[in-house]
This record gives C-alpha cells, structure tokens and sequence, in this order.
C-alpha cells in the first residue's frame, strides 16, 4: 500500500462539536436581528428561522451545498418580507444567478446580518486532540481541509496547519459527490490513491471518499454504530491522535 501523500481531513464535528456553534450563531443573530431590525425579525424564533432555511434549500435545491448563500437568502427573504426597499427576495438573487461571496453591497442589513451569524459560526471549540495530531501529521504530510459547510480556517484560527480548504461552495457540490473530492485532487495535484481522508460522516466522508478512489478513516469520538448498509471502513479510530 502507498503511503499517502496528503491527508484530508473534515471539519464539523470532526476538529469540534459543530451542534453548539451553530446554535450560538443562531441565536446571536436573532438576538441582533430584535435589536438593530425588529421589522425583520417580528414573529420569528429560532425554529421559525430553522423553518424559512429548510424551504429556502429545497425551494432552490442546485445551491444546496453553498450554506453561504441559503444564509443569505434567508436573510434577503426576511428583510423583503418586512418591507425594506431595495433588497432582493431568494428568488430574486436565484434570478440573477449571484454568487455566494458579494452578492449584495456591503453594509446593507443583509451583509450585516449574515457577518453576525458567521462571526459566531466560526467561533469553535477544538477537540483536544486536533491541535496537537494537525501539528504533528504536518510535519510529514500535506493537510487539506476538505468540508461542506461554511467555517473560515482563519478565523478558526488553524489556517496555518492546512495547506488548503477545499469548500462545497468553491468545488459545486457537496460530499459525498465526487465532484468535492475530485477538486480536491486538482488543488492538491495528487492522485486518488495518494490520499487519506478522515471524517466522522459515514456516508459523506468515508463512502464518498473510498467512492472516488481515495482511502478513508471513520472519525468515531461518539462510539457510534457503523451504518450496516455500507461497506465497513478500511480503519476506525476515536481521536486523531491514533492516526499514524
């Protein structure tokens, strides 16, 4: 067997427990929408919220792997809804096919809006581990980020352990798609066979994986049963530092 040459790695619930960040987030957002656009959040709660981003994702389901941009078209939905002029409904940003990153001008409530979400969504507690088995895995192999959802690396403050952050949104398509991991190998100019994926996802990240022809580790802090539907995964481990 090859050794790998580059070790990818997932993000949400893999480096940290992404349930309670996304909660924060959640709630600091509404919490700025009362204060700053009352309008706006007139009626809603965090599970009305919830609600409006689920019918969003199905309502446009070619963008459901860019978490950016269903933020943003909540939020341009919540505003329209409310009366503010100038800012266009989800369809309307459908329409016009705009991008995730600057699709409305800066410092309109949108803008602001989603920056309070996605300060608070990035505001991460790592496991233990990571810090210490990234240091270490660095020093021998080249580590690429590879997720579906919406972190910074920078602003997670690990930017500096990864060699790069291959994102759903950059790649247009979401794991287990071999479309991610196939971008993965571009950036990262290796062959299939020359990577090592680790994730705590079965389908997503262990299927995907193995699927596009890489080798695959199941992340299992939460000594749970693997899905008995898919092919065992070539090694199970609890904490990165069981890794190498």
């Amino acid at each position: 067997m090859i050794a790998p040459r580059v070790i990818s790695l997932d993000l949400d619930d893999t480096l940290w427990p992404v349930t309670p960040v996304i909660e924060a987030a959640e709630i600091a957002l509404l919490s700025w929408l009362r204060a700053h656009h009352p309008r706006a959040a007139a009626g809603h709660d965090i599970e009305s919220l919830r609600t409006l981003r689920a019918r969003i994702a199905e309502q446009f389901p070619d963008q459901g792997h860019d978490m950016t941009l269903l933020r943003r078209r909540v939020l341009a939905e919540l505003f329209a809804a409310a009366g503010y002029e100038g800012l266009p409904a989800a369809e309307s940003l459908a329409a016009a096919g705009l991008p995730a990153a600057g699709s409305l001008a800066a410092g309109t409530p949108v803008e602001e809006a989603l920056e309070v979400f996605m300060k608070e969504r990035n505001r991460v507690e790592l496991y233990d581990d990571v810090r210490p088995a990234l240091a270490r895995l660095r020093s021998t192999y080249r580590l690429f980020a590879l997720s579906n959802g919406n972190a910074d690396l920078d602003r997670c403050g690990i930017a500096e352990l990864f060699d790069g952050h291959i994102t759903a949104s950059a790649a247009g398509a979401a794991k287990p798609d071999r479309r991610i991991f196939a971008h993965l190998l571009l950036v990262a100019g290796v062959e299939a066979h020359e990577v090592l994926h680790i994730g705590d996802d079965p389908l997503a990240d262990v299927v995907g994986a193995t699927q596009a022809g890489m080798r695959a580790v199941w992340l299992n802090r939460e000594a749970r049963t693997w899905p008995e539907q898919f092919a065992p995964p070539l090694r199970t481990i609890s904490t990165l530092a069981e890794i190498m």
